[in-house]
């Protein structure tokens, strides 16, 4: 039964791999502003999931602090690279 999971487990991290070096084919060649933010929000969501497979594999609690983390700061960044976009500033 751990076998299978294990394999369910690599198979994840293989696909989640894989997605980030799409997003990042998408962070680099993006043809609009707008395409590289959603790529650079598809990343970090991508890199959270990472972290948190990552912990469920090797039974550790870092990982998911370091996925929360992740979060956390991925959030604020879109948020503030939106309103940038939109208006041309970040701190009114």
């Amino acid at each position: 039964m751990m076998t299978l999971l294990f394999l369910a487990i690599d198979f994840t991290l293989l696909c989640t791999v894989l997605a980030m070096l799409l997003c990042m084919v998408r962070l680099l060649r993006g043809p609009a502003a707008q395409d590289r933010v959603l790529a650079l929000d598809t990343l970090w969501m991508c890199a959270m999931l990472l972290a948190l497979a990552l912990g469920i594999r090797f039974g550790s609690l870092i990982y998911f602090e370091a996925a929360m983390l992740i979060a956390l700061t991925g959030f604020v960044s879109t948020v503030a690279l939106a309103k940038f976009l939109m208006r041309g500033e970040v701190i009114e």
